[in-house]
């Protein structure tokens, strides 16, 4: 349960069509159910590999431990600087999405909002408090609450295209006004609904079986996720066609769904469900970021400072601490300068996600790596691992041209500026150290 909820929190599927859909359309219109095929597919690639890995090693490092015992100290080393960029960023992105819900729910009930500064200080500073007690409990309360969110969404769908009849949407399977220039900008925002499907391996050895059920979760969150998403894209581009307005206006857009569905009460709960959900992930970003930090630090990545855990809850409490703080301060310092709540989401999570791809990429590079030395890789896994690779490539440079418009057009450059620094920076402090990891 706690190995599952892991990866759904972080990946928070009900955030996706509540907010990640919305910005997906803004730029691929009806080609938005393809752009999130063309992500499945490349996702799907990535996590038989990442599965093929978690199958032989339970370290609680991730995709930075994978990469350790493949790759050359310096390819590794960049490997956990993207990685941790991923889930800080994660983290403030969804905590912009948080103030969000938490406005229009506010804003129901009570006919006012709250400053989105103290919405996102609240949300992170109650997710840092849970990592660093101990997830467990409240890992499955999420897991439960997420799925509840989820299977209101799924009947709204449902209900959406019973009233729209048995037939297909031809604007969209015919791509009316689509843009390849807009589905290859789409691509980077909607690969950010699925990462984090694989943060199950952060837990490592703490999760019961860790070479049977990392892997199974990692397949199933990445596939079943994929499938959700499509669908959702399909049926909130049909179901707003006759509001008069498009997803990407609306606040909410589960809601008024649901008004189309005739089922109002389901909107609410939907939104209360994504609020939950953007907590959610705060917490898991939380999560796995300090778990990383900490096997960084045995590394000699980061001060030694941070492996330590806490004698009563064994959390790694400092790590946590300073992970929170990563991830409060971009959300806070752009909540307190006025910039929306989506646009917090969308800025924070592609750069998130740039730092997803390269980890990506780095792990369909090691896999083969590693299967040569140990005389097992098959031509099968070689392609696939190929295939991967070029996914991830072509995600990234799809985003450099044609030029988004700012401040997307920034973030590529500022996430090569981050891993520059961070290279030059382990480079004056000496090489980190390389370890072996155990099974």
């Amino acid at each position: 349960m706690e190995v599952l909820a892991q990866s759904v929190s972080t990946i928070a599927p009900t955030t996706t069509p509540a907010m990640t859909i919305p910005l997906v359309f803004a730029l691929a219109g009806n080609g938005t159910w393809l752009v999130y095929l063309l992500a499945t597919a490349g996702i799907g690639l990535v996590a038989l590999l990442i599965a093929t890995f978690a199958r032989h090693s339970a370290s609680p490092g991730s995709l930075y431990s994978y990469a350790t015992t493949s790759l050359p100290t310096p390819l590794a080393s960049l490997a956990a600087w993207a990685l941790l960029l991923a889930y800080v960023a994660t983290g403030s992105s969804v905590a912009g999405g948080f103030i969000n819900y938490a406005n229009v729910l506010l804003q129901t009930f009570s006919g006012d909002q709250s400053p989105a500064t103290l919405l996102v200080a609240t949300a992170v500073i109650v997710a840092a408090w849970m990592a660093y007690r101990d997830i467990k409990v409240s890992a499955q309360a999420m897991l439960w609450m997420e799925g509840v969110s989820v299977a209101c969404i799924a009947l709204v769908m449902v209900l959406i295209l019973f009233r729209h009849g048995l037939h297909v949407d031809r604007e969209q399977l015919s791509l009316s006004g689509a843009h390849p220039a807009g589905i290859r900008l789409g691509l980077v925002l909607a690969m950010f609904s699925f990462v984090g499907f694989e943060s199950a391996t952060t837990l490592g050895a703490e999760a019961r079986e860790p070479l049977r059920t990392i892997p199974r979760a990692v397949m199933q969150c990445a596939v079943g996720a994929g499938i959700f998403f499509m669908v959702a894209a399909y049926t909130e581009v049909l179901g707003f066609r006759p509001t008069g307005t498009t997803i990407d206006k609306s606040p909410a857009p589960m809601h008024v769904l649901s008004q189309q569905a005739g089922v109002s009460l389901l909107g609410l709960v939907i939104d209360v469900g994504a609020m939950i959900s953007m907590f959610a992930c705060t917490l898991a970003c939380i999560t796995a970021a300090a778990r990383l930090v900490l096997l960084m630090s045995h590394h000699g990545l980061v001060h030694g400072s941070l492996r330590r855990t806490h004698a009563r809850n064994e959390t790694p409490h400092i790590a946590v601490i300073i992970s929170a703080i990563a991830v409060l301060i971009p959300a806070l310092v752009l909540a307190a300068r006025g910039v929306s709540s989506a646009d917090i989401y969308g800025w924070m999570g592609s750069l998130a996600t740039y730092g997803f791809i390269t980890v990506y990429g780095l792990v369909c590079i090691g896999l083969p790596i590693r299967l040569k030395r140990q005389q097992s890789l098959t031509q099968g896994t070689l392609w696939i691992a190929i295939a991967g690779a070029i996914a991830m490539l072509l995600a990234f440079v799809g985003n450099l041209y044609p030029m988004p418009q700012a401040p997307y057009s920034w973030l590529p450059y500022i996430y090569l500026a981050y891993l520059l620094v961070t290279l030059v920076a382990n480079q004056l402090m000496g090489s980190p150290r390389r370890f072996v990891n155990e099974q």
